[in-house]
């Protein structure tokens, strides 16, 4: 049986080692990512989700050209709804202005970060930001690149998540939870 009922929950994400695994980063001599792998399961889950009619939003920290590259080489430019990254706007996560230029990207309100997810790896910069600025927080703790631990109770995420895959069953339990 298909579910052809829209998604209630919008998603915005970091691709640092959230999407994109930092250790398979190669650059160029302006420090510009020319090629890197997607994490395991990351790939499939974000393409999942895009078919799925879930509204994606990038909220990274990096340059334009990277994640134009990123993208593009993993097949995953086409599911973002929207990017905002930090070059373009001119401060980085955890800044308010990250997540409120996503929120405008979409058209939405503050009455809408209910049905918000951040989705990110680094609890100084992901979680963080969108406690603060009250989002829900999902940690990915996939990598082991950085500590999880929560130096205040703005890095403590709403969700954790080990791998990607484990993204679906949360959101549909959420879903079901919203009334969806």
């Amino acid at each position: 049986m298909e579910n052809t009922k829209k998604p209630h929950l919008i998603l915005f994400t970091d691709i640092g080692d959230t999407i994109i695994d930092e250790g398979t980063e190669i650059r160029d001599d302006d420090g510009t990512v020319i090629h890197a792998d997607c994490i395991p399961g990351a790939r499939e889950t974000a393409l999942l989700l895009h078919e799925m009619g879930y509204r994606i939003v990038m909220v990274a920290d990096g340059t334009v050209q990277s994640f134009t590259n990123t993208m593009r080489e993993n097949g995953l430019g086409h599911i973002f709804t929207a990017r905002v990254i930090s070059e373009a706007v001119g401060e980085e996560k955890p800044s308010r202005r990250m997540f409120e230029e996503a929120m405008a990207s979409l058209g939405l309100r503050d009455a809408d970060k209910a049905r918000v997810l951040m989705i990110g790896n680094n609890v100084a910069r992901d979680i963080a930001g969108a406690n603060r600025f009250g989002i829900r927080s999902v940690l990915l703790t996939w990598s082991g690149r950085r500590s999880f631990e929560a130096s205040s109770p703005d890095e403590i995420p709403t969700y954790r998540i080990a791998t990607p895959e484990e993204l679906i069953p949360l959101l549909a339990r959420l879903e079901e939870e919203a009334g969806g």
